[in-house]
């Protein structure tokens, strides 16, 4: 048996979202199926990391697909040529994207459709390629997974497919994330929150992550408590940061807000573990994977009562409407206020981060390739 995997997002040092799920499914399912052949393509120079096994082929294909215009020579040229020279039993796509017309069963991974609902939070062409290329993909595919209940339908409302065509596959919980200890938490706010506590952020400063709200509801939040508490950004930064930062000019608290950057996988460990609590607003999310990388933390939540975001964090959080800044405010006081509050969180949290592991993931996205080939 042999399955070529698009794998251009396995990045060295520049796991997000969708390449932590494929670095972690992937990493599984190579050394849980030995006898399988799987085919890796790469549109640049990769880490020899990323080889997990012996079963595995490394491909570099040109040219590097980070632009629409990209997208199109690499999957409908490149990846199609490939897949129609080596006739594999099966394409898997971990970011969704297929090569139509490629002649062999594929499997997308549509982590979530926020392009159709928000287009304007995407580069123009970048939301004119996903709103044309996506249906057809959908439509193409042999099975469809996603990473929750909520993107399950959204998939079959918006692209007319069948729910039975579609299999759910949670994202896992990375095992570097952990509570940390007391002295770990003080050296860890003196070197980003000059010794202050504060709320978290995690994740890409993406449009969809709310980040501007976040910031207006702070400020209300800093007016009403009278605190010292400061608010950490940590991830990268993103297309639309001239919103976030006029807002922040305009917020009065431009002091107590810190950006990070990207941060090594120690470090946001750290910075996660030493919060008061998770504050994580976006108003579209396809699953949320802070959320359960808090509950590792073992710190409270604060998440969006919207999209996905109710049904990964269950009742481990205080969910807010994304929109109603006194709403996210309020919850920040009720965290700030209530130690017993934060521990009844935490303790939920416990629980409910039962529900996601990845070696659960990775048999599941195993069960729907299965039947993917099967159709």
């Amino acid at each position: 048996m042999q399955i070529v995997v698009n794998t251009r997002l396995l990045l060295k040092d520049r796991l997000e979202g969708i390449g932590w799920f494929s670095y972690q499914t992937l990493k599984r399912l190579t050394r849980n199926h030995p006898d399988v052949h799987f085919v890796f393509l790469f549109d640049r120079d990769y880490n020899e990391e990323f080889v997990f096994s012996d079963n595995v082929t490394p491909m570099v294909l040109g040219p590097q697909a980070r632009h629409p215009i990209l997208y199109y020579l690499w999957f409908q040229v490149s990846v199609k040529n490939l897949l129609k020279r080596m006739k594999p039993d099966l394409f898997l796509s971990p970011d969704g994207f297929l090569s139509l017309g490629a002649g062999c069963k594929q499997l997308p991974v549509i982590h979530d459709i926020n392009f159709f609902h928000h287009p304007k939070d995407l580069k123009w062409m970048t939301s004119k390629y996903y709103n044309y290329y996506f249906p057809r993909f959908a439509k193409e595919a042999a099975r469809i997974a996603t990473v929750s209940e909520f993107s399950r339908q959204e998939i079959a409302k918006h692209y007319h497919i069948p729910e039975t065509k579609i299999d759910v596959v949670y994202n896992g919980i990375n095992s570097f994330f952990k509570p940390v200890d007391d002295a770990t938490r003080k050296t860890t706010r003196a070197k980003y929150s000059s010794g202050k506590n504060y709320f978290v952020n995690v994740g890409s400063l993406h449009p969809r992550k709310n980040i501007s709200n976040l910031i207006k509801a702070f400020a209300l939040f800093k007016q009403e408590s009278q605190s010292d508490m400061k608010l950490v950004l940590a991830g990268p930064e993103f297309w639309g940061m001239g919103d976030i930062q006029k807002t922040l000019d305009e917020s009065g608290i431009k002091e107590d807000v810190v950006f990070t950057g990207r941060l090594s996988n120690e470090e946001l460990c750290k910075v996660l573990g030493s919060a008061m609590a998770l504050t994580f607003i976006p108003y579209y999310e396809g699953f949320g994977i802070p959320l359960v990388e808090a509950m590792e933390a073992e710190i409270p939540i604060i998440t969006s009562n919207m999209s996905s975001l109710p049904e990964v964090a269950g009742n481990a959080a205080l969910k807010v409407n994304p929109f109603d800044l006194n709403d996210i405010k309020n919850a920040m006081l009720r965290i700030y206020n209530n130690a017993s509050v934060r521990a009844d969180l935490v303790q939920k949290g416990r629980l409910q981060k039962q529900n996601f592991s990845w070696d659960r993931s990775a048999q599941l996205l195993w069960e729907s390739m299965v039947k993917a080939m099967r159709a």
